[in-house]
């Protein structure tokens, strides 16, 4: 009988589309990511290290840095499997990612296996036939490299943040972390919101004038034009002010222009003849942006798709595994010459032949730490288009993206032809310019930033009739503008990927990471599409730039990736950099250790923000971020802030109007008919409420949120008492005979029954009938945007008391019972696994879950858990 061969992967997926391009006697299977890792939890920690005081690190620092691997629990059963696998194998190839990451993974199953058969390293950037069998006729050894420079980003990691957590839970918050690209990260959105808090709103005016020629006054040949110079002088635009005093920054030299003298201006013009005193007409091409590499995915799919980060990752990877594209994690825009072919194949038969350049398009990584060999992300072969592909929905809107993009790469420059036109009346300059497309090339395809190309060509054009030097013009209509400055936007994730690679934070494979982190951690949240720091984000930045500058130094970062790079390439030791960068003298745990004590907790807590008077304050509490604020007799007042408020939309009369709702200074707006207590209208942790009652009576005082969108300042007693009218019992279910409720929630107005929750769309919350709560409740429930049904049980299945559905979410999927999300164990995280889910197997996962209770009899010494497995390894050089 053939011995197997054993080919290893990361995921289930892989494997499965890997498969098909293998001989039968080949098995492929996944590890699921690492196997083992530094100990996460104390109990991870074997009883042989336990008392060793390097232990809870991980790491041996006093002996070369040696790492503490451990394999977890859950994956013990998994490297049982492999080596049971491996035992009738002849040979193993480890075919995971080619980046560093994948090295590690390899490396790992290598030193835990130890396999007696042949191993082979097999690498490929996309998972087609032809690149499989290439893969396997082109074997080679583990790059160790590359598994240096992994494991000393790892090490780097954990030292950074074991060192400073501790640090920021004794001086800001428990339970709060930082990280080496995590907090430079953060840095840079708290910086964007300080500045916003800085801003001073600056106004402006200018003059607007819609113009046609003399003699000609059809309404198709008028166009506009904008004041730009008044009496030799070129007039004030929004660059011209200094962002934080409002006035007109220092080296201006334009002259601001109020509303009075615009007016003046307007008046005198009626007077004047308008004539065109110079046109000037260029003609420029417009290249395609290269293939998309890790970044430029992520940017644009957030720009033109609304996608996170994290989400594009991994629709991506899915896309790699599944066979639809070339690897997702790359700094190479380059093209290989099939791809070439195929692209330029695409472009002639969809477009033509005047849609192609001469010669193929070739691009270079711009970034000096461009670290893989990968090629751009692209179509695997076949070219497929995106309907040939049976993808739908996210998945075919990342693989269009992908497709279109390495299209345009390879299509014409478009060609446009720009007008410039200078008009004068009387002492006053105008300008009006002109953009027609000659020839639209890539843009056919492709526009960065817009999802419909067509469109877009559009809107690049601006029509100018046409217009020569000396042609008298007559105004048709002249008006006054009138502008207000804008302060510093807010990053969105696109604009922050763009930051953070310019910077050389991190790198392109870790900024859905950084990103993601930073909102776990609750040091940014979502407004709308934009990253807004937390109070909590800017005290553990404010603690860190007062006291660590350099470990948030932006250049200090970037340096420590340059290092990583040259570790990669075998040009740097890996100990040497350790040793400089924990142990040296300006050494992470020397600086920590010399400056912990210097630092004042409660100062570490407080925030003071630009806006904000020099009796007032923001600190950090246990319960979040509330204002104190003393008054001249030096009574103190406290007053919680609402959770997700942007710190720089706190104006001084807002931080006003909180002070004054807080409980101890409000008013009440009247008493409630019924009870005789006062109701008052205040604002706490979770935002602004009505309160019945006070703190004082004996039972605890009713409360009810605002609705969505209501402010305080407009609340009534009638209105109060509206809202203390919720929740609505509207009758018995006719089935259950259990209530059917009408509330608002933080999502808006809602009916419940039974732990089945629909939104009222359309329906008023206060007069929605038990009749109109049934026809909603009886409709099938749809999942969130990008959370897909998997499977469903209905009740009595597999010894079920309730439907339980099965649910693909945004980190894996998950199971919905009623009310509860309940999370599956890894093995059934991807979508592939957790449809193999069985009712009895729902039911059992359900039963453990299920909170323990209490034990009547006498308890039975718990047996001791088994020790994790470890091995520690010494780095080589």
């Amino acid at each position: 009988m053939e011995k197997s061969v054993l080919v290893i992967v990361e995921s289930p997926t892989k494997a499965k589309t890997i498969k098909r391009f293998l001989p039968p006697n080949y098995r492929v299977e996944a590890s699921v990511g690492h196997i083992r890792d530094l100990p996460q939890t104390a109990a991870e920690i074997p009883a042989a290290y336990k008392k060793q005081e390097w232990s809870r690190l991980g790491i041996d620092v006093d002996h070369d840095f040696t790492p503490l691997y451990v394999i977890p629990k859950e994956k013990a059963p998994l490297v049982r499997q492999l080596k049971a696998l491996m035992a009738d194998a002849s040979q193993i190839y480890l075919a995971t990612d080619e980046d560093r990451e994948g090295e590690s993974i390899s490396w790992h199953l290598l030193d835990v296996l130890s396999p007696k058969v042949p191993v082979r390293r097999m690498v490929f950037h996309e998972i087609t036939k032809n690149a499989i069998q290439e893969a396997l006729e082109h074997t080679r050894d583990i790059d160790m490299s590359l598994v240096n420079a992994q494991e000393t980003r790892r090490l780097l990691d954990r030292l950074y943040g074991y060192t400073l957590s501790p640090l920021i839970w004794k001086k800001v918050a428990y339970g709060l972390s930082a990280g080496r690209v995590q907090s430079p990260g953060l840095r840079l959105i708290v910086e964007r919101e300080l500045a916003r808090c800085r801003f001073k709103s600056a106004t402006y005016w200018d003059l607007e004038v819609l113009l046609e020629k003399k003699g000609n006054t059809s309404a198709h040949e008028r166009f506009h034009a904008k004041l730009v110079e008044v009496q030799g002088r070129r007039v004030a635009q929004g660059k011209d002010f200094d962002p934080e005093t409002g006035g007109l920054a220092p080296k201006s030299s334009a002259v601001l222009l109020s509303e009075e003298e615009v007016q003046g201006l307007k008046n005198r013009l009626s007077f004047e003849k308008w004539v065109i005193t110079d046109v000037t007409q260029k003609e420029n091409s417009q290249t395609p942006a290269p293939p998309f590499i890790t970044s430029t995915l992520q940017q644009e799919a957030n720009r033109k798709l609304g996608f996170s980060t994290r989400d594009t990752m991994r629709l991506a990877q899915k896309l790699y595994e599944e066979g639809f594209i070339t690897y997702m994690r790359t700094d190479s825009p380059s093209l290989s010459v099939e791809a070439l072919e195929a692209s330029r194949a695409a472009v002639h038969k969809l477009f033509g032949d005047q849609y192609l350049p001469p010669q193929p398009r070739r691009y270079a990584a711009k970034s000096k730490g461009a670290q893989e060999s990968h090629e751009a992300i692209r179509p695997s072969a076949p070219f497929r288009t995106p309907e040939e592909t049976g993808l739908s929905g996210r998945e075919k809107a990342i693989y269009e993206l992908i497709w279109k993009r390495t299209l345009a790469s390879q299509m014409a420059e478009a060609r446009k032809s720009a007008v410039q036109v200078r008009i004068e009346a009387g002492d006053a300059v105008f300008s009006a310019s002109g953009v027609k497309i000659l020839f639209p090339g890539f843009l056919r395809a492709y526009v960065e930033g817009s999802d419909d190309p067509e469109a877009a060509l559009d809107n690049m054009e601006s029509y100018l009739p046409e217009l020569k030097v000396q042609d008298s013009l007559l105004p048709v209509e002249v008006e006054l503008d009138q502008h207000w400055t804008k302060p510093p936007a807010r990053f969105t994730e696109a604009a922050l990927v763009q930051r953070l690679e310019k910077e050389g934070i991190g790198r392109p494979s870790t900024y859905a990471t950084i990103i993601a982190t930073l909102q776990e951690r609750g040091y940014v949240f979502k407004k709308d599409s934009t990253l807004v720091p937390t109070f909590t984000g800017i005290a553990v930045v404010q603690l860190l730039t007062r006291n660590f500058p350099h470990l948030v130094d932006y250049d200090f970062t970037s340096e420590m990736e340059k290092r990583l790079d040259e570790i990669a390439l075998g040009k740097d030791d890996r100990l040497d950099y350790l040793n400089e960068f924990y142990l040296g003298q300006d050494g992470l745990k020397q600086v920590v250790e010399t400056t912990e004590t210097k630092i004042d907790a409660d100062e570490s807590r407080t925030v003071q923000l630009p806006q904000m008077k020099a009796e007032q304050a923001v600190k950090i509490g246990r319960f979040g971020p509330y204002i104190i604020q003393i008054n001249a007799e030096g009574e103190k007042t406290n007053a919680s802030i609402p959770a997700e408020t942007p710190p720089a939309d706190l104006t001084p009369d807002e931080l006003e109007s909180l002070i004054h709702r807080s409980a101890s200074h409000a008013e009440p707006l009247g008493l409630d008919p019924a009870t005789g207590k006062p109701i008052f209208v205040l604002v706490g942790r979770f935002g602004p409420h009505i309160q019945l009652g006070t703190k004082d009576d004996d039972v605890k005082p009713r409360t009810a949120s605002l609705p969505k969108g209501m402010h305080p300042s407009s609340v009534t007693l009638e209105i109060a008492l509206q809202i203390l009218s919720l929740p609505r019992e509207l009758g018995l279910h006719p089935q259950t005979q259990k209530p059917i409720l009408a509330n608002n929630g933080r999502f808006g107005p809602y009916v419940a029954h039974d732990g089945e929750f629909r939104s009222l769309k359309g329906d008023d919350v206060y007069t929605v009938t038990l009749e109109r709560a049934l026809e909603l409740l009886a409709e099938e429930k749809k999942p969130r945007a990008g959370f897909v049904i998997l499977k469903e049980f209905a009740a009595g299945e597999g010894g079920l008391s309730r439907k339980v559905q099965v649910i693909s979410g945004k980190f894996g999927a998950y199971l919905k019972s009623g009310m509860r999300n309940i999370s599956l164990p890894e093995q059934y995280k991807t979508p592939e696994s957790a449809q193999a889910l069985t009712a009895e197997t729902v039911a059992d996962l359900l039963s453990s879950k299920s909170p323990a209770k209490k034990a009547s009899a006498k308890k039975t010494p718990a047996k001791k858990a088994a020790s994790p497995k470890v091995t520690s390894k010494k780095p080589k050089a």
